[in-house]
């Protein structure tokens, strides 16, 4: 089994808990923005940006806007990538901060279709575009980071905060919606919805406060140290990395796509067909997002003790047969059905799975191109999954007169994607992550002996 690089005891823990705070609030605000949108997306971009269309065409548009972002985030991943495999890793983290959080800022400006008309949509798509250009190298920038920073045998629960950072924003997002949604209707039609957005800018103040204390991990400073020329990471990723490019784009497809149909499209689905009060999905967002943030510690603790590879198989496994029989639970109608089935997607698809990725996808890329290819790989799935899944999941239901069968076997069918693409990518617990080369079969067989002997080294330049 390759061992992975965590740095030793001796580092500054200190500095570690810092990575991971700095981690945690950027990606609380990346899904605070994404969330606030989403649901807005749900609940009122239809009738304030596309009030001339039916409501079925509203919200199949609605949802195109939310795409635009995903289509955006390969985008900014590539260019932010490049320069965090370059400069390092914080420079990329405050910079994709500060576009995020004013992308989302803007949109709380925005004028409406019935004050400019046309330019209001595209005025939004626009700044929809700024959020997923800002998002594209975030979460893998902190994974990369607090993969980088954890001590041996603890890097799997490490970077699973990146989506306990997931959680609380998503926790956010639903809180500051039900307050909205307790001001008199017209109220947050008229300025409500724009407190909502104007709200990030206290989440990016926090983060940015944080991020500017940030120090830069420890094995990139050691890679930096022994480097004779300036890396070139998208041309190595694309000479030597486009086979495990792939396999993260595949194991990412399906994940990605459950969790945004949970998150976003489930919203509309209660909405419009089931006939659940609007009121009722916040608190439900809430719900899932707590749990989901405690499923992602412990599947990221789960998996350094047996593997990475066997925990991610298991839940994608599990969610491959997920979506059949919570549609029937969604139909049901009962709250507490309801909350049930969001519970369990949160804790598996939105935040278990991927706070596992977290430190699997860090782990299988070689030090020359890691940043790039954990970017490049996640970020072309949003294109083919989540960014698209509830335009998808919206089109399918009109397609097919509201029935929930078609919606169920395309997420199951991604999902599946997903698990085989698991089944054929290598373990990589406690692989020493100063190896240049990518994790393979046949090299994945350093002890955990020598991934400390190498952790000491790294600690010792990095004092």
């Amino acid at each position: 089994m390759t061992t992975a690089h965590v740095p030793p005891k001796e580092l500054d823990q200190s500095k570690v808990r810092k990575a991971a705070l700095a981690g945690l609030i950027g990606t609380t605000l990346e899904l605070y923005d994404f969330v606030i949108y989403g649901t807005a997306a749900a609940l009122v971009f239809g009738e304030l940006f596309f009030p001339n269309e039916s409501p079925a065409v509203a919200m199949i548009a609605s949802f195109s806007t939310f795409a635009v972002g995903f289509l955006a985030r390969p985008i900014g991943g590539i260019f932010f990538s490049h320069f965090g495999d370059r400069l390092g890793r914080k420079w990329v983290l405050v910079t994709t901060l500060l576009i995020m959080g004013g992308a989302t800022l803007l949109i709380g400006l925005l004028p409406t279709y019935d004050q400019i008309g046309v330019w209001a949509p595209i005025l939004l798509v626009l700044c929809r575009a700024g959020q997923g250009f800002g998002a594209g190298a975030e979460q893998s920038g902190g994974a990369t980071l607090l993969t980088e920073s954890a001590r041996l045998g603890t890097r799997g629960k490490m970077a699973s905060l990146i989506m306990v950072g997931a959680a609380a924003g998503t926790a956010l997002g639903a809180l500051v919606w039900m307050a909205a949604q307790a001001l008199a209707p017209d109220d947050m039609m008229n300025w409500g919805w724009r407190l909502v957005f104007l709200s990030s800018i206290f989440v990016t103040i926090a983060a940015m406060v944080i991020r500017r204390k940030l120090d830069e991990s420890p094995v990139f400073e050691e890679i930096k140290r022994t480097r004779e020329e300036p890396p070139a990471p998208l041309k190595e990723v694309a000479k030597f990395g486009k086979a495990n490019v792939l396999r993260v784009t595949m194991m990412t497809f399906g994940v990605s796509a459950q969790s945004y149909t949970i998150q976003v499209f489930m919203a509309t689905y209660l909405i419009s067909i089931v006939g659940v009060d609007p009121k009722f999905i916040p608190q439900v967002l809430l719900i899932g997002a707590l749990c989901g943030g405690v499923a992602a510690v412990a599947f990221g603790i789960l998996s350094d003790k047996i593997g990475r590879r066997r925990v991610v198989s298991i839940i994608t496994g599990a969610l491959v047969l997920f979506p059949a029989p919570a549609f029937m639970l969604l139909r049901a109608g009962s709250p507490l059905a309801i909350i049930l089935v969001m519970v369990v997607g949160f804790m598996l698809a939105c935040q278990g799975v991927v706070g596992v990725h977290m430190s699997y996808f860090p782990e299988i890329f070689g030090s020359r191109y890691r940043y790039a290819g954990v970017t490049l790989g996640r970020e072309f799935a949003s294109i083919i999954g989540g960014g698209i899944a509830p335009m998808i999941c919206a089109g399918l239901l009109a397609m097919f007169s509201n029935s929930w069968i078609p919606v169920a076997i395309y997420m199951s069918l991604v999902m599946l994607v997903s698990f085989i693409a698991t089944r054929m990518t290598p373990e990589t617990l406690d692989r020493d992550l100063t190896d240049p080369e990518d994790v393979k079969p046949a090299n994945h067989a350093v002890s955990r002996a020598n991934a400390a002997t190498t952790d000491a080294s790294v600690a010792q330049h990095v004092k």
